[in-house]
């Protein structure tokens, strides 16, 4: 337990100890914290508390910097001494915080007097299609129920660049955007607003540790190295955009408007005691992307939508073991061509739909193509096919331990109504 008073089920324990990077009105400089119950433990304040061979010398500069990519270029070693000292610190046995009172003062900041920023400088942005119930819902909807996946999708984890520039931070407002759609099959192409707005919930992961050359991959088992930790993600999709660009070369501008993620970063190290067996896969993947340790979580994921001036509804309960494809085979996959990954880059899961219409992680699933709407409350008079302006879309999640939750915060974020476009 720590000397900071936490509520049990609180997201924010000493077993979790996520990090982030947050700003104060009196202060507005960007800085690391780790968030303890509805603290933030400002690192830059208590750098000469780090005194392991991994950070001794180092800790006053990758803790006063304004990102983490400092801290993840370290590597693993690094992050658990860094974990180990924390969670030290933080004990309630520990007089060094505990009992300093102009230090406490300086260093711990209400999590309610915080502004959140991006964790990262995100270097590339990539995100896979690793459900297996996602990518039969979609290949029901849109080709032959009978022959629902493609033939590559269980040999390997598919996937795209997506565009680093338009990853914001939970909380910041996204506009419906403007694009070429093509509403019937016999009529030609129109440019305006996105009709059809959705949201889709995924997980991603930080990378971190010493960039691998040119031309050489990341072999499978070192992979568990380069992962620094998780947040929760919404890859905000234009469908009616995306239908009408995605042949031959795949999501584009239906992607690009904005992708959310939550503000602090969990560690794999305090999402450890929540691993789980892997889905099983069939047929065997090829070698790079075999491995025989369990590298899944039980971690439970929650979509609320919420219409402008009406409480938030759950639409969607579902949960990270459902992946088929593990981030660890990601990662493998990503590199095998000899492509060089950096710290900083953000790899995403993809829509994480479970077995269950309820468990569905996209409108474009809840609603089977908009052809079964969503009632909001009992009465049916508020329905949803798709994202409406100025409704906001609410992600959760959190492991539950045997009396502590490990919680990820919120991703949250609301869409704002499309730009008027006049090229007159």
């Amino acid at each position: 337990m720590s000397f900071i008073e936490v509520p049990v089920n609180h997201q924010f324990p000493i077993q979790n100890l996520p990090y982030g990077v947050f700003s104060t009105e009196s202060d507005p400089k960007h800085r690391i914290g780790v968030a303890i119950g509805d603290q933030i433990l400002d690192l830059s304040k208590i750098v000469h508390l780090f005194q392991g061979e991994h950070l001794k010398n180092v800790a006053a500069k990758v803790f006063q910097e304004s990102t983490l990519n400092k801290f993840l270029e370290l590597g693993h070693n690094a992050w658990h001494e860094a974990r180990k000292t924390l969670l030290n610190l933080l004990d309630k046995n520990t007089p060094t915080l505990r009992d300093d009172s102009e230090l406490r003062k300086l260093a711990f900041i209400p999590q309610s007097m915080a502004t959140m920023h991006l964790p990262a400088k995100i270097g590339d942005y990539t995100d896979f299609y690793s459900s297996l119930e996602h990518a039969t819902n979609v290949g029901c909807m849109f080709r032959d129920p009978k022959n629902a996946l493609l033939p590559n999708w269980r040999y390997m984890p598919v996937g795209y660049h997506g565009r680093a520039s338009s990853v914001v931070i939970s909380g910041t407002p996204i506009r419906r955007p403007n694009g070429q759609t093509r509403p019937a099959d016999d009529e030609p192409p129109k440019f305006g607003p996105c009709r059809l707005m959705d949201f889709e919930l995924e997980m991603a992961f930080l990378i971190g540790g010493p960039e691998n050359p040119l031309g050489k991959p990341i072999p499978i088992e070192k992979t568990e190295d380069r992962i620094f930790g998780m947040v929760l993600m919404n890859d905000w999709s234009a469908r009616d955009i995306q239908k009408w660009e995605y042949v031959p070369l795949g999501p584009f501008l239906a992607k690009s408007l904005g992708t959310s993620i939550s503000a602090w970063v969990v560690t794999m190290e305090a999402l450890q005691p929540f691993r789980v067996a892997n889905t099983q896969q069939n047929p065997k993947p090829f070698d790079y992307l075999h491995h025989s340790d369990d590298y899944n979580f039980d971690i439970n994921l929650n979509v609320f939508l919420k219409p402008d001036g009406m409480d938030r509804n759950l639409i969607c309960k579902s949960n990270y073991r459902y992946l088929y494809w593990t981030i660890k085979q990601q990662l493998a996959h990503h590199s095998i061509t000899g492509c060089n990954i950096r710290s900083g880059d953000l790899l995403a899961t993809g829509t994480i739909s479970g077995p269950t219409p309820d468990s569905y992680g996209s409108m474009l699933e809840l609603s089977w193509k908009g052809n079964k709407p969503l009632n909001l409350g009992t009465d049916g008079v508020i329905t949803r096919s798709f994202l409406q302006d100025n409704d906001s879309i609410i992600i959760e999640g959190y492991c539950q331990g045997d009396g502590y939750r490990i919680g990820f915060g919120e991703c949250r974020g609301k869409i704002l109504p499309p730009l008027i476009m006049d090229f007159h």
